[in-house]
């Protein structure tokens, strides 16, 4: 959902949100209008507030006067009106040599989680699929039924995965082999991880050329990359136990889920596997996460690369009301630092 502000409602909504974010405590016209900087009388700034509630970008908790984001207001804040803080050069100086002279991957993905988690006193992770160092051989399609195919994936050291898919159509047997030697010619020798981004990102700029059945099997082999049985990526979390600390998180039953998030790790594995889609900043909010585990908090991710290829995502679990402007700079640069050592 996008909204159109006016230039009021922007200052009115930015201020309130950063005067949330600061204080936790809802916020009132009165304060509003001092902090805001607008010469504008409370009844103003009370319409104004109103119109921001009916767009359902703040609200009012229980009876309170004042009003607090909400995470669609939180989403507006984050993509139109937030200015991002430099990281202060001492702060890069620290990181950068707490990577520098290490090439051991785990050493590496470790110091990454541990400072995230130091710095912004919230929950670190780093994700890693482990294929990245595994190279792709050979693909086959065979036909088993009416619509089901068996897809064999066969790697450089000798490793074979079986899946089986449902299929739209039935195929011939000249077109299995035809998108068998595509799969060949196109991947022979690529890091699986990097075949597994190219289909997943989609290879629909380049298929104007291509045959439907190239197209299906496209689509039949993300089925392969995107349903591993088993799981194989890495997951490092640093820091959990400061979110204990955090007011918005201190209900027993928030911290019970998040904590069960945490150890049985699959949800977060997915949440971070969809950022590496993206290259760049990622922000989920609250319940955009798709996980009511983490409804109260906000991620804040970004992939890391080796030699400009994406092998894995880091990011920052904390609450929604947490200082945007700090942490998303913060695991800009670790991304980058990090990426930086594993290429060199």
């Amino acid at each position: 959902m996008t909204h159109s502000l006016n230039s009021r409602a922007e200052i009115l909504l930015k201020a309130l949100i950063e005067q949330y974010i600061d204080g936790g405590q809802p916020v009132g016209s009165r304060m509003l209008a001092r902090s805001s900087g607008l010469k504008l009388s409370p009844a103003t700034i009370r319409n104004v507030m109103s119109d921001l509630e009916e767009l359902g970008l703040i609200h009012a908790p229980h009876t309170s006067a004042g009003r607090v984001p909400t995470q669609s207001g939180y989403r507006v804040f984050v993509d139109s009106l937030l200015s991002v803080k430099p990281v202060r050069s001492n702060l890069s100086n620290e990181f950068a040599s707490s990577f520098s002279g290490e090439s051991d991957l785990d050493h590496l993905v470790h110091s990454a989680s541990t400072m995230l988690s130091e710095v912004t006193r919230f929950a670190g992770v780093v994700m890693v699929p482990h294929t990245d160092q595994v190279l792709f051989r050979h693909l086959e399609f065979l036909p088993l039924a009416t619509n089901r195919l068996l897809v064999i994936l066969v790697s450089q050291d000798g490793r074979v995965q079986n899946r089986v898919i449902t299929t739209d159509r039935e195929y011939t047997a000249s077109e299995l082999v035809e998108a068998a030697n595509y799969f060949d010619e196109t991947f022979a020798g690529l890091p699986l991880d990097r075949v597994r981004m190219m289909l997943l990102q989609g290879m629909e700029q380049d298929s104007a050329g291509m045959n439907q059945a190239i197209q299906d099997a496209i689509r039949m082999a993300r089925q392969v990359f995107d349903d591993d049985e088993e799981d194989d990526r890495s997951l490092m979390v640093s820091g959990e136990e400061q979110l204990i600390e955090v007011p918005d998180l201190s209900n027993n039953e928030t911290l019970r889920r998040l904590f069960g998030t945490f150890k049985a790790k699959q949800d977060l594995l997915d949440l971070l596997e969809r950022s590496m889609g993206v290259d760049g900043i990622r922000i989920f909010i609250g319940e955009e996460s798709g996980y009511d585990a983490l409804a109260d908090c906000s991620v804040v991710t970004a992939p890391f690369h080796r030699e400009g290829d994406i092998v894995g995502t880091l990011g920052v679990i904390g609450p929604t009301r947490m200082h945007y402007d700090e942490v998303i700079p913060i695991v800009d640069i670790t991304a980058r630092l990090l990426s930086n050592a594993l290429t060199n």
